[in-house]
């Protein structure tokens, strides 16, 4: 038992003193493939499917009143936190304003799809997720990296193997703590608090405000659990392990081309989002199709719920399973 406690304490980040990969590609893509460019607009339909969903999550809200317990977690589980996870991605197209022409037009949806995830966030999620596109594993900047304290508490900490399964299963559970957490204390000072940000609160106040009092703190209870469970142990939540954990060899990024992306804007074509963040979500699978040469022979991700699992039970992936880049000081 010492020597595995000994192993477990050793573990560390996968560090790298090279580029991302994605620039680099895209760039040969883009020499050898110049159509691309072509599918480099934003997705009309994006608006209609937020609306809907939207419209979805509030109707159930309404219903969940008239449901026994088992039937109202199983609803908030099966059709919530798909629902919900479905708006997280949502949010995450707009944030690159793929969902309209205008920046402007992009925070308005984005708006729209927040309101049944119950917490202001669509407006303080793009500067975050920008500088995990653009500084992508670079340490004290891309917050999507786990931090040390988590490496500790879930891994170095851990005694033996069945300490440390449990330990990322509880990890797993409440992981959406984490992703709304971290950011706030690895860079706090990130986002300014402007206008959109005061706009983001008020709308989410006043509709938070306003299903309390005429729906009830049942239709509350049913989204803040939809909104928990999409970013728990979740079939959907899968995506948050799956696109950068360090699960084959040492790439850094992995693309899903299973039936879950109908649910997630098809971010399973992760590697082909991150070489190129401005094409929408209905037009990356065309990217695939145009130059397969570039993502058939890299490493995939077969199954975001497996992705899961093997993150609970494999011991030897851990939050440290993730590549970091020294941040450069000018």
């Amino acid at each position: 038992m010492g020597s595995r406690g000994s192993e477990m304490s050793d573990r560390d980040f996968f560090f790298a003193d090279n580029l991302e990969p994605h620039a680099t590609r895209r760039a040969e893509i883009l020499k050898k493939h110049p159509e691309i460019k072509g599918l480099m607009k934003p997705e009309w339909r994006t608006k209609y499917i937020v609306a809907a969903t939207v419209a979805l999550q509030i109707a159930m809200a309404c219903l969940a009143k008239r449901c026994s317990v088992f039937w109202f977690v199983v609803a908030a589980y099966v059709i919530g936190g798909t629902a919900n996870h479905s708006l997280f991605l949502a949010v995450h197209e707009l944030a690159h304003n793929l969902g309209a022409q205008s920046a402007a037009a992009n925070k308005v949806i984005g708006m729209m799809a927040n309101l049944p995830v119950v917490f202001p966030y669509c407006i303080t999620f793009k500067p975050y997720h920008m500088a995990h596109h653009r500084n992508q594993g670079v340490d004290g900047i891309d917050t999507d990296v786990p931090t040390m304290l988590e490496g500790y508490l879930i891994t170095r900490s851990a005694v033996n193997r069945v300490d440390h399964t449990i330990r990322k299963a509880i990890f797993m559970f409440f992981q959406i703590f984490a992703y709304a957490l971290r950011p706030m204390f690895i860079k706090p000072d990130l986002v300014p608090v402007d206008g959109w940000v005061v706009c983001n609160f008020l709308v989410m106040a006043c509709f938070d405000y306003f299903m309390l009092v005429n729906v009830g703190w049942h239709a509350m209870l049913y989204l803040l659990l939809s909104t928990f469970f999409a970013g728990s142990i979740h079939p959907t939540a899968g995506h948050f392990i799956a696109e950068h954990y360090v699960m084959d060899g040492q790439a850094e990024t992995y693309s899903y081309y299973g039936p879950l992306n109908r649910f997630a804007y098809n971010v399973g074509y992760h590697n082909e989002h991150h070489d190129f963040p401005n094409i929408p979500w209905s037009n990356l699978p065309k990217v695939r199709e145009i130059a397969p040469e570039y993502y058939d022979t890299l490493p995939q991700c077969k199954s975001w719920p497996g992705a899961i699992l093997r993150y609970i039970f494999d011991d030897s992936i851990s939050p440290f399973s993730r590549v970091k880049r020294v941040r450069k000081y000018e």
